[in-house]
C-alpha cells in the first residue's frame, strides 16, 4: 500500500478569478482531491517543478514566475522573470537546474533564463525566433513552439514546433546560456509535434502529433559529439473509430514510467499505453472517453491505481479508476468544478 504523501498542483487560466493555481491534498486510496489553497497568478499556462523538487515554475501574462515549494506542498513567492515577448505556453528546466526555458506559441520563440541559487528567475540568455511558413495557411502558417525539453544527458534541447511541423535540436552551452541548432527531428506534414517526454534512462522519445493524433517514437543516442534521433514506431491515440476534428494534447509517464498517458479534444478521450523498455514500443491497453470536453491534461496517479481528466472546456476534473491488467477505466465519483484547467503536476512531500 502506497503510504506516501502527495500534493496535486493544477494551472488555469484566470478568466473568472485571479487565482491561476490550485493545490489538492492527493486522497490515493479514494483516488480524489481535497482543495488545500489557492495561488495568486495570472493565466497559468503550465507549470514545472525543478528536478531537485524544491522549486515550482509558472508561466504567467508577465513572463515566468518561481516559487519555493514548501514541506506541506503549499507555495513560496520568490519572483518573476520577464520573457521579452509574448505569454509562453510551456516551460522546463534543465537536469542541473540552472537554465529555464520556455516555449512561446504565439510568437514563435524560445527563451533561455539562467536560474539563480536559490530557485530564483535571472536574466535571460538567449532568445531564439523560430522562422518559416507552415502548409496550413488557417493555423500552421508560422511558428509555433509548443514544447521544450532537455535530453536526458542534459546536452540538447528539444523544441517542437507545431506550426512547422518539426522539433528543432539545440546544443545547450552551460557556460553562457545559448542555444545552437544541430539537428531537427522532421515530422510528418500536417501532424503538429505538441509535447514531448523521454524516458529517464535517456534512451528513448516520444513526441505527440496534435492534428495526426498520433505519438511518434525515436531511440536517441549521441555519435561523434552529435545527437542521433531515430524513429522506432507510431502509435494513434484514437480507435478506429472516433470523432472528427479530434486533436491529441496531453502526454504523461506514469510515476514509475511503466505507462504513458495521452489525451484527445473532440474525442473527448484518454488512452494509456504499456511501455515496454528494451525496445521503446508502446503496447495500447485502452482508448477511453473521459467524461468532459477537451481534455487538455490527464495523468495516472502515482499508484497506477486512478486518473485525473482535466477537461479545459467543460471546467472539470474528472477521476477513474483504472485497471491495467483487464484495460478498464470506471467513473470514480463526481466530477469537480475548476475554471479552465491547463496541466497537472503530482509532487510527494518530503518526510
Amino acid at each position: 500500500m502506497n503510504r506516501e504523501k502527495y500534493v496535486a498542483y493544477v494551472s488555469t487560466y484566470t478568466m473568472n478569478d485571479n487565482h491561476g493555481i490550485t493545490i489538492y491534498d492527493v486522497d490515493m486510496a479514494k483516488g480524489r482531491f481535497i482543495e488545500k489553497a489557492q495561488v495568486e497568478i495570472t493565466n497559468s499556462s503550465y507549470v514545472t517543478i525543478s528536478h531537485n523538487q524544491k522549486y515550482l515554475y509558472s508561466i504567467t501574462d508577465f513572463g515566468v514566475e518561481s516559487y519555493g515549494i514548501l514541506k506541506d506542498g503549499s507555495l513560496s513567492l520568490i519572483n518573476h522573470g520577464f520573457i521579452n515577448g509574448m505569454r509562453g505556453c510551456y516551460l522546463s528546466t534543465d537536469y542541473e537546474d540552472k537554465y529555464l526555458f520556455v516555449a512561446g506559441y504565439h510568437d514563435g520563440k524560445i527563451t533561455v533564463l539562467r536560474l539563480n541559487d536559490d530557485g530564483g528567475i535571472g536574466e535571460i540568455t538567449d532568445e531564439i525566433y523560430h522562422k518559416g511558413l507552415g502548409s496550413i495557411a488557417e493555423r500552421n502558417f508560422r511558428p509555433h513552439v509548443s514544447c521544450v525539453k532537455m535530453t536526458r544527458d542534459n546536452k540538447y534541447l528539444m523544441a517542437a514546433d507545431l506550426g512547422m511541423d518539426h522539433t528543432n535540436v539545440y546544443r545547450l552551452d552551460h557556460g553562457t546560456g545559448k542555444l545552437k541548432m544541430v539537428d531537427v527531428i522532421r515530422s510528418e506534414q500536417e501532424s503538429a509535434p505538441r509535447h514531448i517526454k523521454m524516458t529517464k534512462d535517456g534512451r528513448f522519445v516520444y513526441i505527440v502529433h496534435e492534428i495526426k493524433n498520433y505519438i511518434d517514437v525515436y531511440s536517441y543516442e549521441e555519435i561523434n559529439d552529435n545527437p542521433e534521433f531515430t524513429k522506432v514506431a507510431t502509435y494513434p491515440t484514437l480507435n478506429d473509430y472516433h470523432a472528427k476534428g479530434s486533436a491529441a494534447s496531453a502526454l504523461n509517464f506514469s510515476e514509475d514510467e511503466e505507462y504513458l498517458v495521452s489525451s484527445t479534444a473532440g474525442d473527448n478521450s484518454v488512452v494509456l499505453f504499456k511501455i515496454d523498455h528494451e525496445t521503446g514500443e508502446l503496447k495500447k491497453l485502452f482508448c477511453l472517453p473521459i467524461s468532459g470536453e477537451y481534455p487538455k491534461d490527464a495523468a495516472l496517479f502515482p499508484d497506477n491505481k486512478h486518473l485525473v481528466s482535466l477537461n479545459h472546456e467543460s471546467d472539470t476534473l474528472t477521476f477513474f479508476h483504472v485497471d491495467t491488467d483487464k484495460g478498464l477505466l470506471v467513473m470514480n465519483g463526481k466530477e469537480m468544478k475548476i475554471d479552465r484547467p491547463n496541466c497537472i503536476i503530482f509532487h510527494k512531500l518530503a518526510k
